[in-house]
């Protein structure tokens, strides 16, 4: 009888540190998502101090995206060299702050700025509750599950949105967002700054080929005198 009550016991101390041990665990996963906003709401992610969503020009190069429908069916959108540009919505199914991009994203009435086509990116390989996916899918937007593109794009949070110019292959903004009006700002100050440096471009080129490079002397304007503003004419 003593033999059965020791091992019992032994045994009950084994589970409450296997119990306490996951707990553990447990805790500081939560505490980790929380620190990325995960299940957070708007205000509360700003309560707890996490980046203003950012716009970085950062210029690299785009692939394109491939992976699966909801339905499991093959899909690639080619997003380098196309026509047009291309804004990368990265959700999840688990996130509450990507509730609101999934109903808007629903919208007939949806405009996205510069006239981008919209491709939903989620990851793949069970990492998603596919039943969730099946209700939140906008029917009108293209929809990839793809972990390969999370790695080539470096997304670690989501939502994470990437606006891609087609003709350059390039990425001209990305960053994290919790609203649409916010992901909108982002667009605009990307296709401003794509705009300004392309203008830049064609004045330079237009210059070049009128014989017209950096340092020429008729780039700088001159006084009556002849003497360029500022030159010291004594």
């Amino acid at each position: 009888m003593l033999p059965l009550v020791v091992i019992e016991a032994v045994a009950i101390v084994l589970l409450g540190l296997l119990v306490s041990g996951l707990l553990r665990s447990h805790a500081e996963i939560l505490r980790r998502l929380h620190n990325l906003g995960a299940g957070l709401d708007p205000d509360e992610q700003a309560a707890v101090g996490l980046p203003e969503p950012r716009s970085r020009r950062s210029s690299s190069a785009a692939t394109d995206v491939g992976g699966v429908t909801v339905d499991d069916e093959p899909v690639q959108i080619g997003v380098v060299g196309a026509h047009h540009p291309t804004l990368l919505a990265f959700l999840s199914t688990g996130c509450l702050t990507c509730t609101g991009f999934w109903t808007a994203f629903g919208s007939d009435r949806l405009k996205v700025p510069g006239g981008a086509r919209l491709v939903i990116v989620t990851k793949g390989g069970g990492e998603e509750s596919e039943s969730r996916l099946r209700q939140l899918a906008p029917p009108e937007v293209p929809l990839v599950r793809s972990n390969q593109a999370w790695e080539d794009y470096s997304v670690a949070v989501a939502p994470y949105f990437v606006y891609v110019e087609g003709s350059s292959g390039r990425v001209l903004g990305e960053g994290a967002a919790q609203t649409w009006d916010q992901v909108k700002s982002l667009l605009s100050q990307a296709i401003d700054d794509a705009n300004g440096q392309q203008g830049e471009a064609r004045a330079d080129l237009a210059l070049a080929q009128a014989g017209i490079f950096p340092g020429d002397s008729s780039l700088y304007p001159r006084s009556g005198d002849g003497h360029p503003p500022g030159e010291d004419r004594q």
